[in-house]
């Protein structure tokens, strides 16, 4: 997919579930022609409609070069200065791979549609497939309307089983969903058919912040489970590196005419500027290269592993019912998974779901820095493929694949954590997916008579007051203290959205929540959670200053009393349960430990342990 010359910064790269192009995500504050185009315009360019920065790109072609046959990058020889002969370069490296005409290649992602006219030349019959309406419209201009080509994502293509002999990605592979690519190459490929990837990968990541480059090794690893197996690999990095060192100088030496020809504003060449460097230091340093990669489908597996769709919520149900003997309702489903509030892969057996791992997003403070989590949850396999528990087991390939998706450096989710049975947790564990940061205690007492509290009052959230705005407020003050004093600690954020979306919108339990509040001031104390049942009151969440705890504790055993509760209990993290303790509360260890991911490269697993603060309300079966 010819395409990647310019770069934007991939931590604002559109989710890969939804572009399968050649754009480049531009940064958010940056996103849209309110912000690049300029007022005063000139001769308009050819590429003038092309998706920015592809337009400044196949522009700066034009005006260096004379020409734009390739949005992709170049590879230098030794002491060579022109672009096309380098982009020329990588696109023969492809060609020589391919076996001889007439074979049948589906090209993904067809940039100028170069490429494929070579290809055609040669005998080949070919498909291509873009998203990119700008693109096809350009390519029709140049090539015909006859030709085959078509707007689509390869999410959304459909051919018969084995239709192509070759699945060509040239720079389009970064933003597609691996799974997508290796699944469709299952679909569309023979037994011995090619899967070639030319592109840039992320070789390795030391920070927190989506760095949307595909990690290499995580490549290789998935398409090894998938069935494939690695013909050549080729580090082009150095010979790439110098294409960004060419569009450095070009762009700032034709700032102006780019301004006028594009009608763009001096910001958008700016941020292109900045997030070119940044690449540039990166390829430097090592975290980035560019590889061409060679696969050939071996063999059909056992299982498949796939991103799971909305179409497939209701497998997920059937498997939920027939790995835990009850049902998770359609409404539950929407509640944890839906409004893009959750990620799942699924394992398939012969078109039959049976297995599947979930994670539930979830916005935490790390050591006092917002970051994004995400918890792991609907950990499922069907009984019948339960027993296997290697690296080969379906319980692995998707632990593994989702850790490597979506957790760590450079991923969507810095953390996971999760609240696995002990047989989850010691399978992962001795499979290197794991590693333990914590474990759960409750705390009992025992409930107390209604005597008044006179200094302190109790108000109850309702549906009848859910919306006065001093509730929100009350309520973000109290989290800030919490806040405030976790500042050493990982913590899910407790804001009023959160209390609002967790509590009161679930589709089943029901929950209290009650502000505890000074008679006289008006100023509120704390949030208590409250889960009541018949085995007796629970503190499911409490939100305060953690000085605040024994009197949060004392209305809690008030409220637990005038309900005629045999015992209230809580549940928190050991490291925390010295705050609770010394309320009065007798502590009991639950066999309920806290994972955190050991697989893919994130924050050691040292400094997490014994840092969370979590209750039973941050379970998502709770």
């Amino acid at each position: 997919m010819e395409n990647k010359a310019l770069q934007l910064d991939q931590s604002s790269r559109l989710d890969a579930n939804k572009v399968s192009s050649k754009n480049k995500a531009l940064p958010y504050s940056y996103h849209g022609k309110d912000v690049c185009i300029n007022s005063e315009t000139a001769s308009p360019s050819p590429y003038k409609d092309l998706s920015f920065p592809l337009n400044v790109f196949a522009h700066v072609l034009l005006i260096q070069e004379g020409r734009a046959d390739y949005l992709h990058y170049g590879l230098f020889q030794e002491n060579q200065t022109d672009l096309r002969a380098a982009q020329q370069y990588s696109t023969d490296l492809l060609l020589n791979r391919l076996p001889v005409a007439p074979c049948r290649i589906l090209e993904v992602g067809i940039g100028l549609g170069t490429t494929f006219s070579l290809l055609i030349q040669k005998g080949y019959q070919v498909y291509g497939i873009t998203p990119d309406a700008q693109q096809i419209a350009l390519i029709h201009k140049r090539l015909g309307t006859q030709i085959q080509v078509a707007c689509q994502r390869l999410e959304d293509f459909e051919a018969a089983q084995a239709s192509f002999d070759v699945l060509l990605f040239q720079e389009s592979a970064q933003y597609i969903e691996p799974l997508v690519i290796f699944n469709k190459g299952l679909d569309l490929l023979p037994e011995g058919g090619s899967l070639l990837i030319i592109d840039e990968f992320a070789l390795g990541r030391v920070e927190a912040g989506v760095e949307g480059l595909h990690l290499l090794s995580d490549m290789l690893a998935l398409a090894y489970r998938l069935g494939f197996e690695l013909v050549e690999q080729l580090d082009l990095s150095r010979m790439a590196a110098p294409t960004l060192d060419y569009l450095l100088y070009v762009t700032a030496r034709q700032r102006q005419r780019l301004m006028a020809d594009l009608s763009l504003n001096a910001e958008c060449l700016k941020q292109l500027e900045k997030s070119n460097r940044l690449y540039q230091e990166k390829y430097a340093c090592g975290r980035f290269g560019y590889a061409l990669l060679h696969f050939r489908k071996k063999q059909q597996p056992r299982w498949r592993l796939r991103l799971l769709e909305k179409n497939q919520i209701p497998d997920m149900l059937a498997l939920f019912e027939r790995t835990f003997g009850h049902s998770m309702t359609p409404a539950m489903w929407q509640w944890k998974y839906g409004a893009g509030r959750g990620r799942a892969i699924g394992v398939w057996h012969e078109n039959q779901l049976i297995a599947h791992y979930g994670g539930i997003v979830r916005k935490i403070f790390y050591f006092g820095q917002p970051q994004i989590a995400v918890q792991i949850g609907d950990v499922m396999v069907d009984s019948a493929e339960r027993g296997i528990l290697t690296k080969k087991g379906p319980f692995f390939l998707m632990s593994a694949t989702f850790l490597e998706n979506y957790i760590g450096y450079g991923k969507p989710y810095l953390l996971g954590f999760g609240f696995p049975n002990e047989r989850a947790m010691k399978v992962a564990e001795r499979q290197g997916l794991y590693a333990e940061t914590g474990h759960m205690s409750e705390i009992e007492w025992q409930p107390l008579a209604k005597t008044p509290r006179w200094l302190t009052r109790l108000y109850v959230v309702d549906s009848f007051n859910v919306n006065e705005a001093w509730i929100a407020t009350a309520i973000a003050q109290c989290w800030q203290g919490m806040a405030a004093d976790l500042q050493e600690a990982l913590v899910g954020v407790r804001d009023w959205t959160y209390v609002r979306d967790r509590y009161l919108t679930h589709p089943h339990q029901h929950y209290q929540v009650v502000l505890v509040i000074n008679r006289f001031g008006r100023k509120v104390r704390g949030v208590l959670v409250l889960r009541h049942n018949p085995e007796g009151c629970e503190i499911t969440d409490l939100i305060s200053p953690l000085k605040e705890i024994p009197l949060l504790v004392l209305h809690a055993r008030r409220i637990a009393g005038m309900n005629s509760h045999p015992r209230l209990s809580c549940q928190i993290t050991e490291n925390f349960a010295s705050y609770f303790v010394a309320t009065g509360g007798i502590q009991q260890a639950l066999s309920i430990r806290i994972p955190a991911n050991a697989w893919s490269a994130g924050p050691a697993v040292e400094t997490l342990r014994n840092r969370w603060w979590l209750m039973s309300g941050d379970m998502d079966f709770r």
